[in-house]
């Protein structure tokens, strides 16, 4: 939003800024839903059902197309495939170079292939601080939204239900923190914005309560946000009415057993995962049998270890093909995930990815026992009250510092040597462990929260 906009904003009355907020939404969706939208929305129809072979000939005609759209439009491409024969041809994509982030953002400029005036533009902010932004062709948002509200709509959802947002922006002003209102409403499309950034014992009753008023079929966005909403209606006695949402879209952080089970036991109903990226990573869409879908159709998912050779479980790198105006060519994304063997006979045929276990950097390392993923981390509540939210930090191979918010009504030194016990219990006995009470954990500029700060990656990397 224009800084004179956003003055106008903060100064005025509650209806205006949620006037102001449905008039952004109309715009936004003119870019999303207009142009080829529709095409794309009846194509990724038909895909649902294809066979295997017939999603991996898609696969390939596309690879084929996409690199050769970047080689010709993008200067770093051009200058980085030239001497690699028969780039375009899928079965040599290991010929090509990995592409890291930090590679990326440096070269941002020659890998473009339009200008800002002919795209779309994303900011991706990250939890690394570093900004970055993506160029999408006009054509690729709509068939990004084309995908991803087909999936969506396996569950019911269409734009215009009532949707509860949680996602990373900032619309409060200080008269709505006064008044305890930590939502804005667009009344066009019936969705309800509600604030990441303010997620605090003292707050969350509000929220809980006017998500009962609000109803909505559905809810979407950052599953911590949703998650501490939904132990504070537990741990308050606010029950949560069955049969109002019909299903939890979880985006941008990483869903752990516990997580998927805290919402779908308070909101009565299912959760559907799915994976993609700001930047434009390719789709993993969750069936109804609960099978995580690698879409063919979107993209390339490569698996590697640490020497960069395809493995079953390892870190992820993607080319994706709905980033023509900003290639994704092997770009190592900074996640990891998990492949399965397994099949579904939910009708999709495309291959099944295990866990997405999220950010590669979302561990806690101890010498004594090795990495201990964020599942297991987040598992360290197991059988606890009162503690409202944690973060873990390790800054030294040798010490972690667990920050804690309590309830004071319901934490107790019993709880506390729970918790202390399930953390030893996957760190061993060797590290030091300090446990700090605070009165708040921030969520990220982004409005994402992470459990983890894992600053001894390059420890790691670089032992010595």
């Amino acid at each position: 939003m224009h800084p004179i906009l956003e003055k106008f904003f903060a100064k005025s009355p509650n209806f205006v800024q949620e006037l102001m907020v449905t008039f952004y939404n109309v715009k936004a969706y003119r870019k999303r839903y207009g142009g080829k939208y529709q095409e794309f929305l009846q194509i990724a129809r038909e895909n649902r059902n294809l066979s295997k072979a017939q999603l991996e000939a898609i696969q390939r005609k596309r690879y084929s197309e996409f690199i050769g759209k970047a080689i010709s439009g993008s200067k770093f491409y051009a200058g980085n495939f030239a001497a690699i024969a028969d780039a375009s041809n899928l079965d040599n994509i290991r010929q090509l170079p990995i592409l890291n982030k930090e590679d990326l953002r440096s070269r941002i400029l020659d890998v473009y292939t339009i200008s800002k005036e002919q795209g779309n533009v994303a900011k991706t902010g990250g939890t690394t601080g570093k900004s970055l932004e993506v160029l999408y062709k006009p054509e690729n948002t709509q068939e990004r939204f084309a995908m991803l509200d087909e999936f969506r709509s396996r569950a019911g959802y269409e734009l215009g239900k009532k949707t509860a947002w949680f996602s990373g922006k900032s619309l409060l002003t200080k008269s709505d923190i006064r008044n305890n209102r930590f939502w804005k409403t667009d009344h066009w499309y019936k969705v309800r914005y509600y604030s990441t950034f303010h997620i605090h014992e003292k707050f969350l009753g509000h929220y809980v309560r006017n998500l009962i008023a609000f109803q909505p079929e559905f809810m979407v966005g950052f599953p911590s946000t949703m998650t501490e909403i939904a132990r504070y209606g537990k741990n308050h006695g606010i029950e949560f009415p069955a049969g109002i949402v019909k299903a939890i879209f979880p985006t941008a952080e990483t869903v752990t057993p516990l997580v998927r089970e805290t919402l779908e036991r308070y909101f009565k109903t299912k959760v559907y995962d799915q994976y993609a990226s700001s930047e434009g990573a390719p789709f993993i869409f969750e069936c109804a049998k609960g099978k995580l879908h690698i879409e063919l159709q979107s993209g390339v998912f490569e698996v590697l270890d640490e020497n960069d050779d395809p493995a079953r479980n390892g870190r992820l790198v993607v080319t994706s093909f709905t980033t023509e105006g900003t290639p994704l060519i092997r770009y190592d994304i900074g996640d990891s995930l998990e492949l399965s063997d397994e099949t579904c006979d939910c009708g999709n045929h495309n291959p099944l990815a295990k866990a997405i276990h999220g950010r590669i950097d979302d561990y806690v390392y101890s010498p004594e026992i090795g990495k201990i993923n964020l599942g297991n981390v987040s598992n360290t509540l197991k059988d606890t009250k009162g503690i409202v939210r944690f973060q873990v930090l390790q800054n030294s191979l040798e010490t972690i510092i667990v920050k804690i918010v309590v309830d004071q009504n319901v934490y107790t030194e019993a709880v506390e040597a729970k918790f202390l016990q399930n953390w030893r219990d996957r760190i061993g006995h060797d590290m030091t462990l300090l446990l700090e009470i605070v009165d708040e954990i921030p969520v990220e500029k982004s409005g994402k929260y992470r459990i983890v700060k894992n600053n001894i990656r390059h420890l790691l990397e670089n032992p010595n």
